[in-house]
């Protein structure tokens, strides 16, 4: 799956009048891509992923979704930070909830899911409730749910930025082979610059709000990728690369008015 972004803007209309949130962004996803992008709070950059995902309307500009091949799959997935599971349902039912909806049967959908549940670790839980799950078996599931809806790309707002350490390394691990397993294309937002260099092809760097792209990042190190390992120093330079081009970008949105 490939996306292309041409001059995409968006403006919101608040109590205050209009709020430009995205000023002509250009980008483009290429094919089986892991694509990160990094950038100060508010520059907007959870509002390209739901223009990218069909969820909101731009202001100005067009993007094109192509290579998913077959009609009825949807072009692509969304997973919050949030987990956004139903409550009321159990996980193999949650991870299953686009084939229910395209009324496939119960038996079916749900030996389209199990090689998944069996793979990121939730065999034995696929019967519980969301609410007997840790935070880190939730974002498991919410990523499976993406993954059995048979959409070419992913498009990921932060989904581990409310997990612990240890446990966000395991799903940066885990997400890492999906990826390569499956050959989806990913977005994948994130405020953690070291996050985005140990699991992106490239990176491009926002802009303050209106968010623009600002640079783009290469990372030509091969995976898996250690911070501890042999190209630990390569990964600090780069992140020191990072910093500094978007340092100042964060200073700014500091001094932004606040929006609600």
């Amino acid at each position: 799956m490939k996306v292309t972004c041409q001059n995409i803007s968006k403006t919101y209309i608040s109590r205050h009048g209009h709020v430009p949130a995205l000023n002509r962004v250009s980008l483009e996803c290429r094919d089986g891509e892991f694509l990160c992008i990094v950038g100060p709070s508010g520059c907007g950059k959870t509002t390209l992923l739901k223009i990218i995902a069909g969820l909101i309307e731009p202001t100005e500009g067009k993007f094109s979704l192509q290579g998913n091949g077959a009609s009825d799959l949807p072009a692509a997935a969304m997973v919050f930070q949030g987990h956004g599971l139903f409550p009321w349902m159990t996980i193999i039912d949650n991870i299953c909830y686009s084939l229910e909806a395209k009324k496939v049967p119960k038996n079916e959908r749900y030996r389209s899911a199990e090689p998944l549940i069996e793979k990121i670790g939730l065999a034995n839980f696929r019967k519980h409730y969301p609410h007997q799950l840790s935070e880190g078996m939730k974002q498991r599931a919410g990523l499976a749910r993406a993954l059995v809806s048979g959409a070419g790309m992913l498009l990921m707002d932060e989904p581990f930025a409310s997990l612990d350490a240890q446990m966000r390394l395991v799903l940066q691990e885990q997400l890492i082979e999906v990826h390569s397993e499956f050959g989806k294309s990913v977005i994948y937002v994130t405020h953690d610059i070291e996050e985005a260099i140990l699991m992106g092809d490239r990176i491009l760097l926002m802009t303050h709000r209106p968010g623009y792209i600002k640079s783009e990042i290469k990372i030509d190190l091969p995976r898996p990728r250690d911070k501890q390992g042999v190209f630990a120093g390569e990964i600090v330079r780069i992140k020191n690369e990072i910093w500094s081009q978007i340092k100042e970008e964060v200073q700014k949105s500091m001094e932004l008015p606040y929006e609600p």
